[in-house]
């Protein structure tokens, strides 16, 4: 499936209008620019959208301690939520569907005063500037006011998954010891009742604040208090001006390892999130942008800053993004740009539950967390009457992208037409040999780019023994291809990594936890996609103990049950393998690719 930009799209484009001022022809022209010219093309970006300043940056970058450690915006003091509300008060700004309810449309006045009451009601809990809250919800309206408001105030915020087992929501609080979590009673998904209040005290979170809560009968400790207990009436607040290096978020992203890394996000990592947004997927003034996704992931406060930096209004639907009702919200909040996980994509396909729908408010879907495949993305495509599908392809420790597709360009279902403005990386073979299919690294510096993690070593996970070459490169995970015409498709990951229904997860981790199972003696998880692509299956190679197992089904079971029950409710075992014995290196770690190629 293909989409072919026109002239009049293309020079209405924001990419397209960057083009013409500076006489490009071509993306590639522009995007050479942008990374040979850096700090001219992130001045022109942090201009283009009106990034307001307390005290002017003296440097748009300095690198006196290498590019491991650049500071964007150097000696700039600002609060990033000041650039998120520069529309006209009367915008709508946040328009949401709560399950079998009617749509709400919030205006930037009420959005704003909401926000101020929140920043306003810290201090009721003893949170001041630069201490740290955590936010356990899912993407609702109080959800995304708490997030600003927090950043208004100088606090820091934590930001952790809703689906996340007790345990991994304690080994997130233990991490940041947050004074407070703010969390609610429970999520409703297609009528059922998840508890997540529960799962937050089983987690011995500190102080709780449980936001919209139906039951107010509800069970709460002493020491925790209701939403509507903690709001204040004053609706105004000024915001708390800070460095553009001073931490705003702590996401946490699984890398090789079982505990997850607590990734530190500043002002200049929103400006990067703001501006993929701008450019690659294209969000202008008024555009409705709907991402189904979590706070705890990196789309989350993604989201919140492309949108409303951008000035257009963020799409929220409560419930699962599965069924009917969620095309329906689609159509009549006329969403136009809609962003996707496969997975959901892959659904839709083999229920048809969205085929009734009018789409054709989309100007463009978006895809990110999975490899896509052309069939389903193509199908997609058709949703909406042939709009384009911008592939997006980062990690949270970029903030957004470096490999995307674009507007103006032409769009191949399933493939990256370009690297993103501002980045740029390399393909290297198992020979440090540039090459079409192998290894990304990404070159510093980028706006946003991680220069620290709070609970491991940034320079050993990133640039301790990454291959030589003529300037530094930063160690990325993900396998790469380059397409005959010069576009770019994602294989997987190269490291001990794995992606499965867009939540990025350790194999470590999961091995952690499946080798506690009695009739296992070691075991290998493994992401494996259909040969054309798509989402990723978990897949468990293991070594038996010396037992009888009677019923295979009984172990796959078994192993669905405790990944359940210690990682996350929507991880699904896909199949258990036996082996005599797992291949390994003769370091002794264990050989994930040649399990992955003998499936």
């Amino acid at each position: 499936m293909i989409w072919k930009p026109t002239k009049n799209s293309i020079n209405n484009s924001n990419i397209g209008k960057l083009m013409q001022q500076h006489k490009f022809t071509s993306y590639t022209s522009l995007w050479e620019w942008s990374v040979k010219n850096k700090e001219d093309f992130w001045e022109e970006t942090i201009k283009a959208l009106n990034i307001i300043q307390h005290k002017k940056y003296t440097e748009i970058l300095n690198v006196d301690t290498g590019v491991e450690n650049a500071k964007w915006l150097y000696k700039a003091t600002l609060n990033i939520v000041d650039s998120c509300f520069q529309n006209s008060d009367d915008a709508n700004v946040l328009v949401y569907q709560q399950s079998n309810k009617s749509i709400r449309k919030v205006t930037q006045k009420e959005l704003k005063e909401l926000v101020n009451k929140i920043a306003n009601s810290f201090k009721f809990l003893d949170v001041t500037q630069g201490d740290t809250i955590a936010i356990n919800l899912p993407m609702t309206l109080e959800c995304v006011a708490i997030y600003l408001a927090a950043l208004k105030a100088g606090v820091k915020v934590a930001t952790i998954v809703d689906s996340f087992s007790s345990e991994e929501i304690k080994i997130r609080l233990n991490l940041t010891k947050p004074k407070v979590v703010f969390t609610q009673d429970f999520i409703v998904r297609a009528g059922k009742e998840y508890p997540l209040y529960d799962k937050n005290v089983a987690a011995n979170a500190t102080k709780i604040v449980v936001v919209n809560n139906k039951n107010t009968s509800l069970y709460k400790r002493d020491e925790d208090v209701f939403w509507s207990d903690f709001l204040s009436e004053n609706t105004v607040f000024e915001s708390i001006k800070q460095s553009a290096q001073e931490t705003i978020t702590i996401l946490f992203s699984s890398g090789t390892t079982g505990a997850p890394k607590a990734i530190p996000w500043n002002a200049t990592t929103a400006i990067k999130a703001a501006s993929d947004g701008f450019y690659h997927q294209n969000i202008q003034k008024k555009d409705v942008v709907c991402w189904p996704t979590n706070l705890g992931w990196m789309m989350g406060p993604w989201l919140i800053f492309t949108t409303l930096i951008n000035k257009a209004t963020i799409g929220l639907f409560y419930d699962a993004p599965l069924s009917k009702e969620f095309g329906a919200f689609v159509q009549n909040a006329k969403v136009t740009m809609l962003g996707v996980i496969p997975s959901i994509v892959k659904h839709w396909k083999n229920t048809a539950c969205m085929e009734t729908f009018n789409w054709n408010a989309i100007k463009c879907f978006s895809s990110t967390g999975e490899v896509s495949n052309p069939t389903d993305m193509g199908y997609l495509m058709q949703l909406a009457a042939n709009k384009p599908i911008i592939e997006y392809c980062g990690g949270t420790e970029i903030g957004g992208g470096y490999v995307t597709s674009t507007v103006v360009q032409n769009n191949y279902a399933s493939t990256f037409s370009a690297k993103a403005l501002g980045t740029d990386f390399l393909i290297l073979d198992d020979r440090n040999k540039q090459t079409t299919k192998g290894e990304v690294f990404i070159i510093p510096p980028i706006m946003g780019l991680s220069t620290e993690l709070l609970n491991k070593n940034h320079h050993d996970i990133y640039y301790k023994d990454t291959p030589k070459y003529k300037e530094v490169l930063r160690r990325h995970g993900d396998e790469l291809e380059v397409l005959e015409n010069g576009y770019f498709k994602i294989l997987g990951r190269v490291d001990d990594a794995m992606n499965l229904g867009g939540i990025k997860v350790s194999a470590i981790q999961i091995e952690e936890v499946l080798n506690s199972l009695n009739f296992i003696e070691e075991c290998a998880a493994i992401a494996v996609s259909e040969k054309e692509g798509g989402p990723s299956k978990l897949v468990v190679f293991y070594v038996a103990k010396n037992q009888v197992i009677k019923n295979e089904q009984d172990r796959i079971v078994q192993a669905q049950q405790l990944i359940k029950r210690e990682i996350n409710p929507l991880f699904k075992v896909a199949d258990l393998v036996k082996i005599e014995a797992l291949p390994r290196t003769a370091s002794n770690k264990v050989m994930r690719r040649k399990l992955r190629d003998s499936y």
